[in-house]
């Protein structure tokens, strides 16, 4: 058994539910202390976090591996094959939850540090740790809070490696370069509730609001670029009504924007504007920005993880955008050039989740000559 499956069955067998660490974070820490590094843990309210870092022969740059141990919860125990929280190999995969997201990109990235250090053990640069429990959840104590607190410090992040299952159809044709902004609306749209039988004396919430919405549904609100689909405006929520024959006073609808570079937040939400007051709506309108667009289009971080999932996997990574979001999108304040680089997703958040155990060495050996390629040698920033 390789050490990445080991450290991958260990961590899948502790029943971490957002926010739930279960220990993960400190196996990890005393795994990396052995290394070298230097932990301090950064718990917020219900969320455990911890920052790690080991500092080079040189100032140099900073790289960081960026994941979570938190998985979601196991759904219906009777449908797996097996229990959710005990690791099983069947069939050339490793099942259990966190399988693919992302508790073997966890293994992975301790023992390619473990690797690197033995080999380069006077590296440039620093290699950092940046681990919370907190990403599947409501992510307001996690990544996040560790992100401000290190900016508040002055710490540099360069380089940062998070461990999101990125890959397709098999392990390293995709990465992740970047992601698309989310921005969700919660919308009431206000009319006067009566009988159905006297419309005269209601205002239908539900009749007067449908113009405003087909055109908010309609709108172009880019054409988006060579790095991002065009601005998606999509309504997950319409709630309305008490009783067939009552006319509704009020209607609830919640929407969410997926958006590219080509737009800000501040746009989308004085555009959503305009479209309500057109219509002459009374309304109240919150909103909830989820995380900003991101990109890393360029740099040596990008050239380094395609030239090692090249080398690893004979096979030539395609960078994208598209997909949810990741706490890269709190990562990127800092300025650090980021991807993402992990398991196939298929099977993530699913009954029976999995990963090809083939795949955590070659997730490993991808990890390692990320940081041969960045912090090995001399090199010119």
């Amino acid at each position: 058994m390789s050490e990445t499956l080991a450290l991958s069955k260990d961590l899948i067998n502790r029943p971490s539910v957002t926010p739930e660490d279960a220990g993960c974070q400190q196996m990890m820490m005393d795994y990396l202390e052995v290394l070298g590094f230097n932990n301090e843990i950064m718990n917020f309210e219900d969320t455990s976090n911890f920052w790690s870092l080991r500092q080079g022969k040189t100032e140099g740059p900073v790289f960081v591996f960026a994941g979570h141990t938190d998985v979601v919860p196991a759904g219906p125990l009777d449908k797996w094959h097996s229990p959710p929280f005990e690791a099983t190999e069947k069939d050339g995969y490793l099942f259990g939850r966190g399988a693919a997201d992302m508790k073997s990109s966890l293994a992975a990235m301790l023992v390619a540090s473990k690797r690197f250090v033995k080999d380069y053990p006077d590296h440039n640069g620093s290699i950092g740790f940046l681990i919370t429990s907190d990403e599947e959840g409501p992510f307001i104590n996690g990544t996040v809070r560790v992100v401000e607190e290190l900016m508040k410090r002055n710490q540099p992040l360069d380089y940062c490696v998070v461990g999101e299952p990125s890959s397709s159809e098999q392990f390293g044709d995709v990465i992740k370069n970047g992601r698309r902004g989310s921005l969700t609306g919660f919308l009431t749209i206000k009319g006067t509730q009566g009988h159905v039988a006297y419309p005269h004396l209601a205002d239908n919430a539900i009749h007067k609001s449908l113009k405003a919405l087909d055109e908010l549904a309609h709108t172009e609100w880019d054409q988006g670029n060579e790095f991002f689909p065009a601005t998606s405006f999509q309504i997950a929520i319409i709630k309305a009504g008490t009783a067939g024959n009552v006319i509704p006073g009020e209607k609830y609808v919640e929407f969410n924007f997926r958006y590219s570079t080509e737009t800000t937040h501040e746009e989308l939400q004085q555009r959503v504007l305009a479209i309500l007051d057109k219509y002459n709506l009374e309304y109240d309108l919150n909103w909830k920005l989820n995380g900003e667009p991101f990109l890393t289009d360029h740099g040596h971080l990008l050239v380094a993880a395609r030239n090692a999932i090249k080398a690893a996997c004979q096979i030539d990574t395609a960078p994208l955008t598209s997909g949810g979001t990741s706490d890269g999108r709190f990562i990127a304040k800092t300025g650090a050039e980021i991807v993402e680089i992990g398991p196939v997703n298929k099977t993530i958040h699913q009954i029976n989740e999995c990963v090809k155990i083939e795949d955590l060495d070659k997730l490993t050996e991808v990890y390692y000559q990320i940081l041969v390629e960045l912090l090995a040698t001399p090199k010119t920033f």
